[in-house]
């Protein structure tokens, strides 16, 4: 765990006994769980989120492969203005 052997580990955790108390230690333990524990559920969460494709909408269900609405809608602005040319003319 981090390139940290069991004489570092302990010897970490004796100066933290020392320095924080035997009373806050327990605490302060607990805390830093939660907080380990909150962040990976929200690092899963995102990752769910970001490989989970998005359902295709029912409005487009129906187009073929490769058509959009966006393509769909260009077109008709292109028929639209084509049209208005003709009468324009």
């Amino acid at each position: 765990m981090f390139g940290l052997g069991t004489g570092e580990l302990l010897l970490i955790l004796f100066i933290a006994l020392v320095f924080i108390g035997p009373k806050k230690l327990p605490e302060l333990a607990r805390g830093l769980g939660k907080g380990i524990r909150e962040f990976q559920k929200a690092k899963d969460d995102f990752m769910d989120q970001v490989n989970t494709p998005d359902p295709i909408p029912p409005e487009n269900k129906n187009l073929p492969k490769g058509v959009n609405d966006s393509n769909v809608a260009a077109q008709d602005d292109h028929a639209h203005s084509s049209e208005e040319i003709k009468k324009n003319s």
